[in-house]
């Protein structure tokens, strides 16, 4: 069977010793973040993860949730996980406490979130589908909504979603064909169909929120002519009680191939009322808060699902006796030796440490500049740190996705046939894994963002903030003997990173599509420069710095990050080669010979 032991050491080294986070410590919030409350914050989060959570997640796969004339509801076991959840404040570290959230820093949050969904992915999508809604409601709407609707969604009494997808469209919003059709007294009526609507109706909270893109009648056409609209299931009384049933209906759930419990509904809006967020047709402007938001939580949830199989991996290699070492027997007192000994699985094994380990330190560090974006005093600081986000967020969400693909198949290998089945919760991993590729824009489309938005945006400026750092990073540690096994692999990464980001600038003016067919190896090898320079750092801070870990511990990490620069990082070689090779293969075949 699959175990989970939630990764508090490997978080508690990241808070407390990797991350810089003197920055904010003049902010009450922030410090009082110390280290006595996140170790405890930490320590409750991994027991919720592996006592209440984790033993939901086998058995709402396999139940999955139901659906009768327009009601859903969930697996066994999940209300009542919601309502202990909600009521102890996880679904609302970093809202505002005046609607009565914790406000606790991204840093915290999401380290605690990685935990949370590494334990049951499908169960937090109703959480985290809320706080997406509640960032583009905090920061757009009026104030009367925001009063009328937040304190109950950041309790957890109601939930929210997005409503983006229509049959006809999915990343291509500039089609969709909702209507909202202004009324007299200043709300809309909302009318059309929305597909893909992750949490859209359950049975977990009393009212549902909806965020839906349409279109007003006399609208510009394309995506200049969308707004977004709050529109409840139920709707509500000045005083804050719920009301009549809203044109609000869902008519069905999709059946997918992973997240099950998690309930993907048909929406139907039949004249619902409906209420302006942000201004009219700037629906885009206020929808990418929520879509960012979301964007950066599927990136940690490819992170969570890669931590949850390599756990188990690890221990049924341990556990599981076959066969001897090819170096003589290792345990001759018992009738094989276990898994663990052979190459090939320890190859594996470092594999999904290494990327996972990667990626957790990734995650910390974007979600501190993410904090140092809202609330450092430094304007310039802000900025830069917005615009550091900016850029790193499609690679965050594509690469830590793979990520999570490629460590759940080789969870599976490990296991060997018995992964395969699905007795043992391994395949369950990959299942879910794989829509992370797909969902908040194709990991494609990030790529396209990245190439096509990101690195031109104001001449190359929100480039210069990932790679000035790096080259600076590179510099002072050219001759430093310690770290050659770290500085040399990053340093060649780095000059091929450089060299592919020229070419793709040079390409995006003179061929697009050569460009564009580059997208998705260039936001690979970014990604795997990114763990790079995550991998350098922490083994200069182990080096220079050493906090309270064990020596066992930081050991351990040294040597996992020497396997990622020797195995892992050198595939930016072949990245660069498929990059200059250009397009022309690609793009060879007129449409009618496919």
């Amino acid at each position: 069977m699959a175990t989970l032991k939630a990764p508090i050491d490997d978080i508690k080294y990241l808070i407390n010793e990797f991350l810089e986070t003197d920055e904010l410590s003049n902010i009450p919030t922030f410090s009082e973040m110390t280290t006595d409350l996140t170790d405890a914050i930490f320590e409750q989060a991994g027991k919720v993860s592996e006592t209440l959570l984790f033993p939901l997640n086998k058995a709402g796969d396999e139940q999955g949730c139901t659906y009768h004339d327009g009601v859903v509801t969930t697996p066994d076991g999940f209300k009542e996980a919601y309502q202990e959840m909600t009521a102890s404040g996880w679904g609302n570290l970093t809202c505002d406490p005046k609607y009565g959230g914790q406000g606790l820093p991204h840093y915290i949050a999401n380290a605690v979130d990685e935990m949370l969904i590494s334990s049951n992915m499908s169960f937090t999508m109703y959480m985290g589908l809320t706080i997406g809604a509640y960032n583009a409601i905090e920061k757009f709407a009026h104030e009367d909504l925001k009063e009328k609707f937040l304190s109950n969604m950041v309790s957890g009494q109601w939930s929210g979603t997005m409503c983006l997808t229509e049959p006809q469209c999915g990343t291509d919003l500039g089609l969709i064909r909702t209507k909202a059709v202004p009324q007299s007294e200043g709300n809309y009526h909302l009318s059309g169909s929305k597909i893909f609507i992750s949490a859209g109706e359950h049975n977990l909270t009393e009212n549902i929120i909806h965020l839906v893109l349409a279109r007003t009648p006399d609208a510009p056409s394309g995506i200049k002519g969308i707004s977004l609209f709050l529109v409840p299931k139920f709707n509500v009384h000045d005083d804050g009680t719920l009301a009549e049933l809203n044109g609000v209906f869902c008519s069905g759930i999709e059946h997918k191939m992973g997240i099950n419990a998690s309930s993907t509904c048909s929406i139907e809006f039949d004249n619902a009322k409906g209420f302006l967020v942000g201004e009219l047709n700037k629906g885009m402007k206020a929808m990418f808060v929520m879509m960012n938001s979301a964007r950066l939580h599927v990136g940690i949830q490819g992170l969570a699902i890669a931590q949850a199989s390599y756990c188990s991996a690890k221990d049924y290699a341990k556990e599981r006796l076959q066969g001897r070492a090819l170096s003589g027997a290792k345990y001759p007192e018992q009738a094989a030796d276990p898994l663990i000994v052979h190459p090939d699985i320890r190859r594996m094994l470092m594999t999904m440490k290494a990327y996972t380990e990667g990626a957790r330190a990734l995650s910390s560090w974007l979600s501190y500049k993410l904090d140092l974006s809202q609330h450092a005093d430094n304007k310039q600081q802000r900025q830069e740190a917005d615009e550091l986000v900016s850029l790193l967020t499609p690679v965050f969400k594509s690469f830590l996705t793979d990520i999570g693909e490629t460590v759940t198949s080789l969870g599976i290998q490990v296991y060997g046939g018995h992964g395969y089945i699905r007795e043992n919760g391994m395949e369950q991993y990959l299942r879910d894994a794989r829509i992370s590729k797909i969902y908040e824009g194709a990991n494609g489309i990030q790529a396209l963002d990245l190439v096509g938005r990101k690195l031109p945006e104001q001449m190359g400026k929100y480039l210069r903030h990932f790679f000035h750092p790096i080259s600076n990073f590179l510099e002072q540690y050219a001759n430093d003997k310690p770290l050659t096994a770290y500085i040399l692999p990053l340093q060649k990464s780095f000059s091929r990173l450089q060299q592919a980001t020229l070419f793709i600038a040079q390409k995006g003016l003179s061929d697009p599509d050569e460009a564009a067919s580059a997208a998705s190896d260039y936001l690979n090898m970014f990604g795997l420069v990114a763990l790079g320079y995550m991998w350098a750092k922490m083994a200069e801070q182990i080096t220079y710095r050493k906090g309270e870990m064990s020596a066992d511990f930081y050991d351990a990490k040294l040597k996992t990050g020497l396997f990622y620069m020797q195995r892992l990082l050198p595939q930016t070689g072949s990245l660069l080669s498929n990059i200059l090779a250009g397009c022309n293969s690609t793009m060879s075949l007129k449409e009618e010979q496919f």
